[in-house]
């Protein structure tokens, strides 16, 4: 599970921010593997700007469930910081932290030059990525501390060229079908392909990102996309990304020609329905992708909902028993 501390309607930052480390602590209750938060700088309706910390009260909620980033954007960021950072959460959470890592930038001009970085950072990827894994391995000329000799579980999120830097460099790979699917499957055939085995993963191993949301009925299971598909209509013809609305205040709206258009679009591509037609689609997913893993990273506005579309997924794949 992938969760961004989406804020709600009339929520302030700070109570998503608890949300999603109670979020946490439910999806451990569900049986998941992994729990991840992510990095967005200066965006409106998104509380989680900052990973680690956000990874650290996650860690310490929970007992069981792996921890992670989906991911540090590191073109932000100094490796070594990001290894030190990384270092004392697996220090003090041993063997159940994983290290996602991306190459995107700021999301805007102004949130950049804050950050002290520009677009051009991210062709740096490659050298930051092996910088950064050499800090735990002991090749770097300076020591970081104390993550030298530990051993986080590193995963690369594609974008752009990063399924290459992620098969170079002998690492999982986290890849969604949101540019199209043709392209998700050229890039993790060429990832196999091109993968080198190394002390991070003897072999390729692909995560596959993907929105889900199942209910009681297929119609349900569409409405709980609509808040976040709403939320991207609205930034692309207004530059913001709102809090998340209701579906019925989004059925209430009179949308622009513009707007209808994203919005539609924003509707497309991911897997809702009832548990069995998500169970299809998964099986047919998996098939094509040849999937290790699924990382789903569904937002609705209803906390309640999306919990009840979680626990669902939980019982269709199996880690959790069905409710009697």
């Amino acid at each position: 599970m992938l969760d961004r501390s989406r804020t709600r309607q009339g929520q302030r930052h700070a109570e998503a921010l608890r949300e999603t480390v109670a979020f946490a602590r439910q999806a451990e209750a569900l049986g998941y593997h992994r729990f991840w938060v992510s990095e967005h700088h200066g965006v409106p309706g998104v509380a989680g700007s900052a990973p680690t910390v956000l990874a650290a009260a996650v860690a310490a909620a929970t007992s069981r469930i792996r921890v992670g980033t989906g991911g540090v954007m590191l073109p932000n960021h100094q490796p070594l910081v990001v290894a030190e950072q990384f270092g004392v959460l697996e220090s003090l959470h041993p063997g159940r932290i994983d290290m996602g890592l991306g190459r995107s930038v700021g999301f805007t001009g102004g949130v950049r030059r804050a950050l002290g970085h520009g677009k051009d950072d991210a062709e740096h990827f490659g050298e930051q990525l092996a910088e950064l894994l050499g800090y735990f391995t002991g090749d770097q000329r300076v020591h970081a501390r104390p993550s030298e000799g530990l051993r986080v579980s590193p995963f690369v999120l594609a974008t752009g060229s990063s399924a290459r830097f992620a098969a170079e460099a002998g690492l999982p790979l986290v890849i969604g079908a949101y540019r199209g699917e043709d392209a998700m499957l050229r890039a993790i055939e060429a990832y196999r392909a091109q993968f080198r085995p190394s002390v991070w993963s003897p072999a390729p191993y692909v995560v596959v990102s993907s929105t889900i949301a199942v209910a009681g009925t297929s119609e349900r299971a569409r409405r709980l996309l609509m808040p976040e598909a709403w939320s991207s209509a609205y930034s692309r013809t207004h530059g913001v990304f709102p809090p998340l609305s209701s579906a019925d205040e989004i059925d209430s709206l009179t949308m622009t020609e513009r707007e209808r258009k994203f919005f539609d679009e924003a509707m497309l591509g991911h897997i809702h329905g009832t548990a069995d037609e998500v169970a299809d689609a998964l099986h047919a997913l998996t098939a094509r992708t040849g999937a290790d893993e699924f990382l789903v990273t569904t937002s609705t506005f209803d906390r309640a909902e999306l919990l009840d579309s979680y626990r669902r997924l939980a019982e269709l794949t199996g880690v959790l028993a069905p409710a009697r």
